[in-house]
């Protein structure tokens, strides 16, 4: 899975269906211009189909672009857009993230760590 051990590292979920086809330099565009954040915080950006059957995440590692991408076989990805909010992006903690990615129907559905302040 991904190497995110330091608590500062702050993990963001876009609440929109992405189009998978999208790249490394897509992904980072939609980082820039809908969620007007630099990739090169070292952040972790993810998305999810609409399809919920893949899902990608984007970081900066310190010399480039990373992209971790899963399709799941069996179930589904949890849904973000199915989120309460008016934001384009939520932040989840790397237990949450783990979750996300193993295809856990708990993900998503409430906080399960305190903010990252």
């Amino acid at each position: 899975m991904l190497g995110i051990g330091a608590r500062t590292v702050r993990i963001w979920v876009y609440r929109i269906p992405v189009d998978m086809r999208k790249q490394y330099d897509g992904l980072a565009a939609l980082v820039a211009r809908e969620l007007r954040a630099d990739i090169r915080t070292g952040d972790v950006y993810v998305f999810v189909s609409k399809t919920r059957k893949r899902a990608k995440a984007l970081m900066w590692d310190g010399t480039g672009i990373c992209l971790y991408a899963k399709k799941l076989v069996q179930g589904h990805f949890s849904a973000p857009w199915s989120c309460p909010s008016d934001k384009a992006a939520m932040t989840v903690s790397a237990s949450e993230l783990a979750l996300l990615f193993e295809g856990s129907e708990v993900a998503l559905r409430k906080p399960l760590s305190p903010p990252i302040v």
